[in-house]
């Protein structure tokens, strides 16, 4: 029960995340980010669940190429008429070679085939995987422009200066449900390699986590300068 993800849960603490967001922050940008990752989420859940499964249709044909392939290959074999006996040793290396120019590209047709149905699985993935990526760092320029120092600095504002309107305590709340969205997205992504064994997109969801894991230690940096920021002003506070 505990040794896997479940997608429904995963979406169930996106949507909670969703409504906390649009509760504290109703005009902030973030909570549409959110609602952005709810959907991918959710489009997640079906491509994860259609990875996951076998095509049996696309296997059918396959496996009927195959055999209508290998039945004609024995078939044209059984109708040659060749004789040993009277085959010189420049005939027998030209029938090997050619032989084996046919056994290599039957291998490689048989491959081609055998492995469709993984590199149609693993493009799919991919795509999505891009996705989630994206929406990462549509996450990551949302809390740029959040500065610790802003808060017991005077700083001079130019017209092009960020707007500093949110306390101590609500640029924490941000930057936390930033990280916890960066959090939630490599969740999401890691539903995609959890029942599809492929290297490629292990490695993908792999580069992905590592993004979203970098991106939060940044975030989780301004939230800890931000707490040593109201520490160091409790007992200026409690003496005034």
């Amino acid at each position: 029960m505990y040794r896997s993800l479940s997608p429904d849960k995963t979406l169930e603490t996106i949507e909670l995340l969703s409504r906390r967001i649009h509760e504290r922050f109703p005009l902030a940008g973030l909570g549409g980010v959110c609602g952005e990752l709810l959907a991918i989420a959710t489009a997640s859940k079906q491509r994860a669940e259609w990875i996951s499964k076998p095509n049996y249709l696309l296997r059918v044909a396959i496996a009927s190429t195959l055999a209508l392939g290998l039945f004609a290959l024995f078939y044209s074999i059984s109708l040659m008429d060749i004789s040993f006996k009277t085959l010189d040793i420049g005939e027998f290396v030209q029938m090997t070679e050619a032989a084996i120019n046919d056994l290599v590209l039957i291998g490689a047709a048989i491959f081609f085939l055998v492995t469709i149905e993984t590199r149609i699985k693993r493009a799919r993935a991919l795509d999505a995987l891009h996705e989630l990526r994206t929406i990462a760092h549509v996450i990551d320029m949302h809390q740029l422009t959040k500065d610790p120092s802003k808060l017991t600095q005077r700083v001079i504002v130019t017209p092009s200066s960020p707007q500093a309107t949110m306390s101590a305590y609500e640029l924490i709340r941000y930057l936390d449900y930033c990280s916890e969205m960066l959090s939630l997205t490599g969740k999401v992504a890691a539903l995609y390699a959890q029942n599809f064994r492929d290297a490629v997109v292990l490695s993908a969801v792999n580069e992905l986590e590592n993004l979203t894991t970098g991106l939060s230690r940044k975030i989780w940096q301004k939230i800890m300068i931000v707490n040593k920021q109201e520490i160091a002003r409790q007992p200026i506070d409690g003496a005034s």
